[in-house]
């Protein structure tokens, strides 16, 4: 069966397939591609659950002390260098301006 993919990214693990690793709601899982390219979804903290690169939001995770300088900022740290900034866009008219 085909699963559909949101937006947001997100797929529904099948209940048969959550039973299989006696996954709860608020357990992590890992994904993990392996040598022939298919994908393994493990239980996170398994042996060979983890992945040897950290991705940008890996290294964002619990940096709580990393000072943006407001959402952009945050944006272009978590896409990368070649994420663009748009200074050109005027704010909502119907949201107050922030205190400060």
């Amino acid at each position: 069966m085909a699963y559909t993919v949101t937006v947001k990214g997100q797929v529904t693990i099948p209940k048969k397939v959550r039973d299989a690793l006696g996954l709860k709601p608020g357990d992590q899982v890992a994904f993990v591609v392996d040598d022939r390219g298919e994908v393994l979804v493990k239980r996170a903290g398994e042996a060979g659950a983890e992945h040897s690169e950290p991705d940008a939001f890996d290294r964002f995770v619990g940096s709580s002390d990393y000072k943006f300088g407001g959402t952009a900022a945050a944006m272009k740290f978590l896409r990368g260098k070649d994420y663009e900034i748009e200074t050109d866009i005027d704010p909502p008219s119907d949201i107050p301006d922030a205190p400060g």
